[in-house]
């Protein structure tokens, strides 16, 4: 369904500022009691991650500065000769036989070339002017010797060696490596036991629900207001949000609260929607989760979820817990393969249905639950006093339409001359979602051409978008292969102009869109019961494309693959489903429940296959023979027809009537009310038809 923007109301904001903000620590006083407050000066916040920073940067500093300090005095090879030569130096300590200190004379330190030495700091606090890092001891000793044998005795270098042990650096080594696993492993293990996140996200609270609670912290600004159409769905919720309100108006009659709701319908009516405009009504805590969050990898984690789960709702009692796709764990007992196994998923809904209505009490807690597949739920699940309503959210009809539009229009900027009432008509079968993605796309659509503001052709091309698909206009098509598609297109457009239960033409094109090489539109009656009759005249509709080609070319091609699967299922749906064929009788083998509890395979024997496969096979020729003499007696028509299609690619309502004269049998549009979708010759669309019938689209030539 559709969701109007949420306009935060004037008085609303002033109680606000008056109020205050949800994180203010202090008690909210009375608006006539509040003092106005001083401008605090932030304070700093003290954070155990500071000192591991801290400890991290005097690592640091003892590693790296000693070798930035040393690098200003170290010699090469080169500059030691020359030193040595000079007579500067006064002795030569070799350390760990790697690294020579070397000191100077003080009558030295008095050169210009030493003057830095005065103001720099010793190496590491050792005594030393610069250091030598040779490679082997015995060539740097033999070295010095050979440099300083002209050298009087007090000028020779004094060479000592000393053994040193840089405790600190050992002991670091040593400590360092376990210091940063157990840092790393109680940094670890508070992530996973801490606060903060959803409750499965940490190893600790993997039996935790994974709720999300809006309370009066958490609000939510959708309200029922917010809802376009569902009128009668609003109903029925609303009362239980009345009850919550007001429960003395009930109770005085000894009512009792309803303890669930099952809101079941396709998908994009507004469910979900429904369940968020409670949440705001209803300023109790409100619990929402998907089925899919008790799900897990480990055994037993589903249904400690669902006790905690209710365990937070019965402590903030009165509580509305919303399960959104109920299906992911409602799914009937019995039916998995793995029987006899242990299925989480079962245990799961074990502790579901026990919680919802057990020996214990569950006071004040309601329960809401969506799904589009109400038909694969448990009836454990489904039976009064777990879910005492059953809310039927459906397609929308014609006013429920107008009213989703006028939420959806309202951001956009339309043409002055737009009609909600024509939108409205030229959509039936769609859903709040479908009708809010074609606003989207007309305004894609209107953007994509320029445009200041959306016309009524940008709808139009936005609904042949969604229906049909994208255009192909570049695609490569033969002049021979373009007529017998326009020959087959005018098949459609011509037998369900001239047959009475058809639906009403919109238009025909021959312009490939997605995997159609052509398409008709129509607009089918929205009724809720169909007869042998109209049903017959649909197929006769159906089956005017591969007729049309084998009148005109005696031959017929591939391109009425879509409209032989679905002339073919629904054949078999009046024979098996609605007890249409006179063979075989008033039968049905149509499982409503869809669950086939009493049968292990098709509950009819070989001699009855075989008499459905005969009568499925009588109604499907006895339609095309009906077909192929409607066109037959129209063929100057149906040519008229081709060659318009040919030289225009796309013709309306109105060329139709051009040649063939007006349609007697037409209804005028507003009698027109509920559910079917707006693509050629589509089925009748009651409870058996979407459970047996695919949504496709009308294609020439399919890939």
């Amino acid at each position: 369904m559709a969701e109007q923007p949420h306009k935060e109301q004037p008085e609303k904001k002033a109680e606000k500022k008056k109020t205050g903000s949800k994180q203010d620590p202090a008690p909210q006083q009375a608006p006539d009691a509040q003092q106005p407050k001083k401008n605090k000066k932030p304070t700093f916040a003290f954070n155990i991650y500071w000192v591991y920073v801290v400890i991290a940067l005097t690592f640091i500093g003892m590693t790296f500065l000693p070798s930035i300090t040393d690098d200003a005095r170290k010699l090469n090879e080169q500059s030691f000769r020359e030193v040595v030569l000079a007579k500067d130096v006064e002795k030569v300590v070799v350390v760990n036989r790697e690294v020579a200190e070397v000191y100077l004379r003080k009558e030295a330190l008095e050169k210009e070339k030493y003057a830095h030495l005065k103001e720099q700091p010793l190496i590491g606090g050792t005594g030393a002017h610069f250091t030598y890092q040779f490679g082997d001891l015995q060539n740097f000793e033999k070295g010095l010797g050979e440099m300083q044998a002209e050298f009087t005795a007090e000028e020779k270098v004094v060479v000592s060696n000393e053994t040193r042990k840089n405790w600190g650096g050992e002991f670091l080594m040593w400590i360092l490596p376990f210091a940063l696993l157990i840092g790393v492993w109680m940094f670890i293990m508070r992530k996973m036991s801490g606060p903060g996140g959803p409750g499965g996200a940490q190893i600790f609270n993997i039996g935790k629900s994974r709720a999300q609670l809006f309370d009066g912290d958490t609000t939510v600004n959708i309200t029922f207001n917010d809802v376009a159409g569902l009128a009668e769905a609003k109903v029925e919720i609303m009362e239980i949000v009345e009850f919550l309100k007001n429960p003395k108006k009930y109770t005085d009659l000894g009512a009792k609260i309803p303890k669930g709701a099952l809101l079941v319908g396709p998908p994009g009516t507004g469910k979900t929607l429904l369940a968020k405009a409670v949440a705001g009504e209803a300023k109790v805590p409100f619990f929402s989760l998907s089925g899919s969050d008790f799900v897990e990898m480990f055994v037993g984690v589903g249904a400690s979820r669902v006790r905690d789960l209710f365990k937070q709702a019965k402590e903030k009692a009165p509580s509305i817990i919303f399960i959104d796709e109920i299906d992911a764990i409602g799914r009937a007992r019995g039916k998995s393969i793995s029987q006899g196994a242990n299925d989480e998923r079962e245990n799961t809904l074990n502790q579901l249905l026990t919680e919802m209505d057990g020996f214990g009490t569950n006071s004040g807690v309601i329960i809401l639950a969506a799904t589009n597949r109400a038909d694969i739920l448990d009836r454990a699940l489904m039976r009064a006093g777990r879910f005492d309503r059953q809310i039927l959210v459906d397609m929308p009809d014609l006013e429920e339409r107008k009213e989703i539009f006028q939420v959806h229009l309202k951001p956009l900027k339309l043409d002055p001359e737009m009609d909600v009432d024509f939108l409205a008509k030229q959509t039936p079968g769609f859903s709040g979602a479908d009708i809010a993605n074609l606003c989207n796309e007309a305004a894609l659509i209107a953007a994509r051409h320029d445009k200041e503001t959306i016309g009524k052709q940008d709808f139009l091309d936005a609904v042949d978008r969604i229906v049909g698909g994208l255009e192909k206009k570049n695609k490569i098509i033969s002049v021979e292969e373009k007529k017998v598609i326009a020959y087959h297109e005018a098949g459609h457009a011509s037998v369900s102009w001239l047959v009475e239960h058809a639906s009403p033409l919109v238009k025909v094109t021959i312009v490939p869109r997605g995997r159609s090489l052509g398409a008709a539109w129509y607009l089918p009656e929205e009724r809720q019961i169909t007869t042998k009759e109209q049903m017959m005249d649909e197929m006769c509709a159906a089956l005017g494309g591969r007729a049309a080609e084998e009148v005109v070319f005696g031959k017929v091609s591939t391109g009425a693959l879509s409209d032989l699967e679905k002339v073919t299922k629904q054949a078999y749906a009046m024979v098996t489903v609605y007890g249409l064929s006179d063979k075989l009788g008033n039968v049905s083998y149509y499982d409503s429940s869809g669950q086939s509890e009493y049968s292990f395979n098709r509950p009819y024997s070989e001699k009855t296959a075989e008499l459905i496969d005969s009568e499925v096979s009588v109604l499907i020729e006895g339609a095309y023979t009906r077909t192929k003499a409607i066109l037959t007696e129209n063929r100057d028509k149906l040519d008229t027809l081709a060659h318009e299609l040919l030289t225009k690619e796309v013709i309306f309502k109105e060329n139709l009537e051009e040649i063939f004269g007006k349609r007697q049998w037409e209804k005028p549009l507003q009698d027109m009310v509920k559910n079917t979708t707006a693509v050629a010759a589509d089925a009748d669309t009651n409870e058996a038809d979407q459970a047996i019938e695919e949504r496709s689209t009308p294609a020439v030539g399919e890939a």
